[in-house]
């Protein structure tokens, strides 16, 4: 098929071997694991159950886009298979993206149907979103997740049953081809962390080429395994990255509107950051009364960002 895995890591040591281990299964064919300054002796631990995949350590965190493009740029293949470390492949979904793209010249980038670890479908193909609906989506939706907004961004009322041309999917697993990779640059690296994935799909679709999501690929993603070990420089870095792509996105007299998405996104970051911390100080307090009657109980250090990596 001759496709090669390039799987950015931090900290995602038994994940990243889970993870591995399902792309050789599904016959990725190189799978280099591009290393964001892991503790956590994710190195040796590959090193011992998989030899044959390649490590390449950046060093330290320089996020997820420059070090898939790191990735990228030392295997070689004509189809990249790109994702986090704590992904892991269904049966024949390698196959059924590489199938797409071979069907589908003019398609540059697919993902799958993602499913989280309750097997519950997450929306990663979406809608490029215009100023209105990413106000409604990132403010209103903190209060009214079934919004209006929302539906439309996350394309609500499609039941991701099948195949179809979308604006954007997920950067957390999706199958690339490298002419039309290496035609816009891959990633661009100005984002240190979210929104990489919609840019990419934005810059593609810009130079003429198509995104598609195929639901015949099924992949299970844990999400956010290495955010959470940074939750307030993640939320921090999301917001950074949503205010970079509208001002990429946005053109002539509709950028004076980006005066009122600026404290919009302000005040989002704020209601992020502080419902985090409340369903922390919950979990934590559920389990310190668990752990006060007596039964056997694990205290959880702040509960996973809903989003994970993803850009929502």
């Amino acid at each position: 098929m001759n496709v090669a895995g390039v799987v950015v890591n931090y900290n995602a040591r038994d994940y990243l071997l889970r993870c591995v281990e399902s792309l050789l299964s599904e016959g990725v064919e190189g799978v280099v694991v591009v290393d964001n300054g892991s503790s956590d002796g994710s190195e040796a631990a590959l090193a011992e159950a998989f030899p044959e995949a390649k490590w390449a350590s950046t060093g330290s965190n320089i996020g997820y886009g420059a070090a898939a493009n790191h990735g990228a740029a030392v295997v070689s293949s004509d189809y990249l298979l790109v994702c986090n470390a704590d992904i892991v492949l269904g049966e024949g979904a390698v196959a059924a993206l590489v199938e797409l793209l071979e069907r589908r010249p003019e398609v540059a980038v697919v993902g799958p149907l993602i499913v989280d670890a309750t097997g519950r479908l997450y929306p990663s193909a979406r809608r490029f979103p215009d100023l209105l609906e990413a106000f409604g989506h990132g403010i209103v939706g903190q209060f009214w997740p079934g919004n209006p907004f929302s539906r439309r961004y996350t394309m609500a009322e499609w039941d991701h049953a099948g195949a179809r041309l979308v604006d954007w999917v997920s950067g957390s697993c999706f199958l690339a081809r490298r002419e039309a990779w290496e035609a816009v640059g891959g990633f661009d690296s100005s984002y240190f962390m979210y929104m990489e994935d919609v840019d990419l799909c934005w810059r593609l679709r810009q130079a003429g080429w198509e995104v598609a999501y195929e639901p015949g690929a099924r992949v299970t993603h844990v999400q956010g395994v290495s955010a959470d070990r940074h939750p307030y420089r993640m939320l921090l870095a999301h917001h950074v990255s949503m205010w970079r792509f509208a001002w990429r996105t946005t053109e002539g007299r509709a950028r004076w509107l980006l005066a009122l998405v600026l404290p919009g996104l302000g005040a989002r970051l704020a209601l992020t950051a502080l419902r985090r911390w409340l369903a922390g100080a919950r979990a934590a307090a559920a389990g310190g009364t668990r752990l006060q009657a007596g039964t056997r109980a694990t205290v959880p250090g702040g509960v996973r960002s809903q989003a994970g990596r993803q850009s929502g």
